[in-house]
């Protein structure tokens, strides 16, 4: 009988022990959401001379999944002071919304940003609000249908423009953006960019037929722009001759091994592409971040920091 005793209070205190160790994981992966940092890239695709002597590069802010809260106060203040990093291109490559009530809460995070020259789409998550998933069907990369709350998108989306912002769903822009310094004489002043854009293409949202074709040849940067960094449509974007596409959606894996070991992608990207940097092909990079926010329903992150991406666009090397 004391053996009996002996053991139930062993296994009690197992038990204990696991449960405490889970809820410690719990509490330090809940808090990570809200450990927002900076990466910083280098990307070397324009060509020699592009830039005046007195630029180091091109600066393009890449921002995607804010996914935000009305009650996110900690995220709506630090993502402001990403303004002082004075960028000359802010890209946001969408799901903005976690809520309907959000749109003022993302306008107070984005609002020093809306003064820089900027460009959009958007992910399922601003057309629809996100819904419970069960975590072993996320982790078992099981693709979960859209819900059928409607979100504000609309009015955000008009605020994004009426400031100046430029909407690359299923368009081609064309536009320049000032090196903001006065150059030397017989250099250049602006760069010329060309950027197309598709609907969020993990609900097959996306018509690349809008835009197909090469993009402007006088162009001195060209961007494709998509949610979620489907393999189908970076195809499209590299055999179009796009340099640079951004995407986001993955969350870089969200729940991650050590060292930032993705599990998986939530999208048909490979896992060594979930975040960061990557060649596609000769002429082709890929930018996936992994974003600033997470579903409501899953309001944890593992070894994944949430972030933005300050991309250095600078000249190829010469021959």
């Amino acid at each position: 009988m004391k053996k009996t005793r002996s053991l139930g209070r062993t296994l009690a205190m197992a038990a204990g022990a696991v449960a405490t160790a889970g809820l410690g994981v719990a509490l330090a992966s809940n808090r990570e959401i809200r450990q927002f940092q900076l990466e910083e890239v280098e990307v070397p695709i324009l060509a020699p001379g592009t830039l005046p002597t007195h630029w180091t590069s091109l600066k393009i802010l890449h921002l995607s999944d804010l996914h935000m809260l009305e009650s996110q106060s900690l995220k709506q203040t630090w993502v402001p002071f990403l303004g002082l990093l004075n960028p000359d291109l802010v890209v946001n490559t969408g799901d903005n919304l976690g809520e309907a009530k959000a749109v003022p809460g993302v306008l107070r995070a984005l609002e020093p940003l809306l003064d820089r020259p900027g460009v959009f789409v958007f992910g399922s998550n601003d057309y629809w609000g996100p819904r419970p998933v069960n975590p072993f069907n996320y982790l078992l990369g099981k693709k979960r249908k859209p819900s059928s709350e409607k979100l504000p998108w609309e009015g955000m989306r008009a605020a994004f423009i009426e400031r100046g912002w430029r909407d690359a769903t299923h368009q081609r822009v064309e536009f320049s953006v000032d090196t903001n310094s006065p150059a030397g004489r017989g250099e250049p002043s602006r760069i010329n960019l060309a950027i197309a854009g598709v609907d969020d293409p993990h609900h097959d949202l996306d018509d690349y037929s809008t835009i197909e074709g090469h993009p402007n040849p006088g162009a001195d940067l060209s961007i494709g722009l998509t949610h979620s960094p489907e393999p189908r449509v970076v195809d499209r974007f590299a055999a179009d001759g796009y340099q640079l596409v951004l995407a986001g959606h993955t969350h870089g894996g969200q729940i991650c091994l050590p060292g930032r070991t993705t599990i998986v992608t939530n999208c048909g990207v490979d896992r060594s592409r979930a975040w960061g940097l990557s060649r596609w092909s000769e002429r082709t990079w890929l930018h996936v971040t992994n974003g600033l926010g997470n579903s409501k329903f899953v309001p944890f992150r593992t070894f994944c920091r949430p972030s933005a991406t300050l991309i250095h666009v600078t000249e190829k090397a010469s021959n």
